[in-house]
């Protein structure tokens, strides 16, 4: 009995893993050196199954190693697709000199070239990837190759300068690490293990050598905080609505993305010029930050089962639909946003972004003047102020900027994120003004585009108010929804800045992006203001010398609330 039983199980394992091996074994891998126009050769992957003649391509083109995306291509070969990956230019096992975005354009072009011509191809391409490889396929489908059908951009941008600046104050953190990680290193040189010495460096055109090297483009970026010229390349906002494609666009309210994003959804959905690229276009918007897209914790916070999706499935379907389906018979999207709620973590489908039926809804901020740290007198209620309230203010500091999550021992400086973590050790900083309502009763819910409508002022040519949507939850937790910023300089155009006047008051809008979130009974809403969300964005040095200036000055800021001047919040709030 012992014997057959061995041997049984023998067989089994026998059997378990010849199924495996014929499983694995459907679809092949050869790598390919594809030329582009001027001959420099990138090293491509194709995953396909031989059995099938002619099928859908799918193409992701990236410069974070082709091999790494080696079980996503295998999943869509083996769902009758040929899955293509290719190193971008000067990255691995591709020829030329990698410059960030400079060719993905073009060589984009050329590789959807050559794939409509290859014998195992249909002619129909889809392109998928986040981040950068989502640039890519913006960029090349503002070139106009023949047989792109669709594209899947997820958490990117069609206007890089976006990307790195809001309210024109530059994502310092994000790029210069990235640039450390994707430009050529010098032999023999060391990275930068004082991160916080290189970002607090000024001028910031000089961050590039305290890196340890020269990066000329990233001096390029650093240098032009202004909308201007510089950008044009990768400046695409404005040509997208010509595009006739299907589009999947899949983002969490938490990634520096997600106002790009949403943002292209919903100019592709009212502004395209083809109706039926209008009815083709989809938004997936989650509880998620730039890393942990389709994941339940982000960040402090545990969003439950219900936040997990399957973005590659999602991208599966997708292109179910729309490549392998005739084109002309594809239907319209039938659901074309998903959204998460936070608070009650459930997802809800609309006919837009913002969805319809939520109402603008002003909440105020009070206070006897001292608003400052969270055992301050802030207030936030619905009614508007009807005296002569005191104006808050706090000292903001480019030697000791407002930090924008917590530093600790496992989160140093460098690490900061962008994902919901507890606010209540910055709010014990004197230079955070916090405002707070009263517990609610019954649920707040909303949904859309939140925004603060502010009266400051400050005693320098320049400043920044940064403004934090939070939710305090019952036990004092305070979970950062949204954040927006405003350099003070850029209050009124992204192109050509002017300089506050010391003392003068400003009416100034800041922009929150898109959330949805209820703010659950026994819960209140608060708002902090504060000078600095650093190092995610650049410290303001407040002289208004730009990136080339070396000096700082210590700037006093006012937020005024009061009957003439009544500063608030905005919310789309229903339900």
């Amino acid at each position: 009995m012992k014997r057959a039983h061995v041997l049984a199980v023998c067989l089994c394992l026998f059997v378990t893993s010849w199924l495996e091996a014929a499983e694995t074994s459907a679809f092949t891998k050869e790598t390919v050196m594809v030329p582009m126009r001027d001959g420099v050769l990138l090293a491509t992957d194709v995953y396909r199954d031989p059995s099938l003649k002619q099928t859908p391509v799918l193409l992701m083109r990236t410069p974070y190693n082709k091999d790494r995306v080696k079980r996503v291509a295998e999943r869509f070969a083996a769902a009758g697709f040929v899955a293509v990956v290719q190193d971008c230019r000067g990255k691995f096992q591709s020829e030329g000199v990698f410059y960030p975005y400079d060719n993905e354009g073009r060589d984009g072009y050329d590789a959807i070239e050559w794939l409509g011509k290859q014998p195992w191809s249909n002619g129909r391409i889809g392109m998928w990837g986040a981040s950068y490889v989502g640039g890519t396929q913006w960029l090349a489908a503002n070139e106009r190759p023949p047989g792109l059908v669709t594209i899947a951009p997820t958490a990117t941008f069609s206007s890089f300068y976006r990307n790195l600046y809001l309210g024109g104050a530059m994502r310092l953190s994000l790029i210069t690490r990235w640039a450390s990680g994707n430009s050529q290193k010098p032999e023999g040189v060391e990275v930068t293990d004082d991160w916080r010495r290189t970002l607090l460096h000024l001028p910031m055109s000089e961050i590039d050598d305290e890196i340890g090297w020269s990066i000329l483009w990233l001096e390029g970026m650093l240098t032009h905080p202004e909308h201007d010229g510089y950008w044009k390349p990768t400046d695409l906002t404005a040509d997208i609505v010509d595009l006739k494609l299907p589009m999947q666009h899949i983002v969490g309210y938490y990634d520096f993305f997600s106002r790009e994003s949403v943002g292209n959804f919903a100019r592709m959905q009212r502004e395209a010029h083809d109706p039926e690229t209008r009815e083709r276009q989809q938004l997936i918007l989650g509880p998620w930050d730039h890393g942990s897209i389709g994941r339940a914790k982000v960040g402090d916070v545990d969003f439950g089962e219900n936040a997990v999706i399957d973005k590659d499935g999602e991208n599966l379907k997708w292109f179910e639909q729309y490549l392998k389906a005739d084109a002309a018979k594809s239907p319209a999207v039938a659901v074309p946003v998903k959204y998460f709620s936070m608070g009650d973590n459930v997802w809800r489908e609309s006919q837009t972004w913002p969805p319809q039926g939520f109402t603008p809804t002003a909440f105020y901020l009070h206070s006897e003047g001292s608003a400052n740290t969270g055992a301050g007198n802030g207030r936030l209620d619905y009614c508007p102020p009807v005296t002569a309230e005191p104006a808050d203010s706090f000292k903001a500091d480019p030697a000791d900027p407002t930090p924008a999550c917590p530093v600790t021992e496992k989160r140093p400086l460098i690490a900061a994120t962008w994902a919901p973590v507890d606010q209540r050790p910055i709010e014990k900083r004197n230079d955070v003004l916090v405002y707070t309502s009263e517990p609610y009763t019954e649920p707040l819910t909303f949904a859309g585009n939140a925004e603060a409508k502010l009266y400051v002022s400050a005693d320098t040519p320049d400043a920044d108010w940064v403004v934090k949507l939070i939710d305090v939850h019952p036990d004092g937790f305070a979970q950062n929804l949204a954040v927006g910023i405003l350099r003070g300089r850029f209050r009124d155009s992204e192109q050509k800045p002017t300089a506050l006047h010391p003392g003068e008051e400003y009416e100034i809008t800041v922009d929150l992006g898109p959330i949805a979130a209820q703010i659950g009974a026994g819960h209140r809403l608060r708002v902090d203001i504060c000078g600095a969300y650093f190092p995610l964005f650049d410290r303001n040095p407040n002289t208004g010398e730009g990136p080339f200036g070396k000096g700082t000055k210590v700037a006093t800021e006012k937020v005024y609330h009061d009957a003439v001047r009544s500063s608030r919040i905005i919310l789309p709030c229903g339900y």
